[in-house]
């Protein structure tokens, strides 16, 4: 089985020539380097899944439960993910049969536990909170406020509470004449 691993992960990569047309380059690897690759995405697999289970928790407020997997093949480079959810007093489902609030607060959890594992600069969340009501936008804020000393955020939202309670620095962009839009700022001194 390791040697098929090797064989397929041995592979092709994918390029556009300039006219758009797929053109494949063959990358050469060693079978060792194959498998080590392969043990650290399992690895990461493992731990951003311990720190989603926990988050998802505590972004449900103490409750539910919540794991990943990896589906269709033991191989984890051709395997699928899914993400399985159970918030507090319902059953356990896939992510699309949850509520808009309940798939928020999921996929927040995922993207906060990958960067757990490995912090990114930069992190843009548009409209996350929209679906929120004011307990877990309370919970969302609070767990911006621990990410935000190693990432930085540019969260878009039209909720005063998530920019007044989480934000440095707000922007907005005003209109007072019909056509005509101002960018406004303000540095939040909490």
């Amino acid at each position: 089985a390791d040697e098929a691993l090797v064989r397929k992960a041995v592979g092709r990569a994918l390029r556009l020539d300039e006219r758009g047309r797929r053109q494949f380059y063959y990358i050469a690897v060693s079978p060792a380097q194959v498998r080590k690759e392969v043990q650290r995405l399992r690895e990461a697999f493992e731990q951003v899944d311990m720190h989603f289970r926990r988050l998802f928790t505590r972004l449900f407020g103490e409750g539910g439960q919540a794991h990943l997997a990896l589906i269709d093949s033991t191989d984890p480079l051709e395997a699928g993910l899914e993400i399985f959810a159970q918030p507090p007093g319902k059953r356990l489902q896939s992510l699309t049969l949850l509520s808009g609030g309940e798939q928020a607060l999921t996929a927040l959890s995922l993207i906060f536990a990958v960067f757990r594992c490995h912090p990114a600069p930069v992190c843009v969340l548009d409209e996350v909170d929209a679906p929120l009501d004011d307990q877990n936008i309370g919970r969302y804020v609070r767990m911006l406020n621990q990410f935000k000393s190693r990432t930085q955020f540019i969260v878009i939202t039209h909720n005063p509470r998530t920019t007044t309670e989480a934000a440095d620095a707000v922007y907005g962009v005003t209109m007072q004449e019909p056509g005509v839009s101002s960018l406004v700022g303000a540095q939040n001194n909490v």
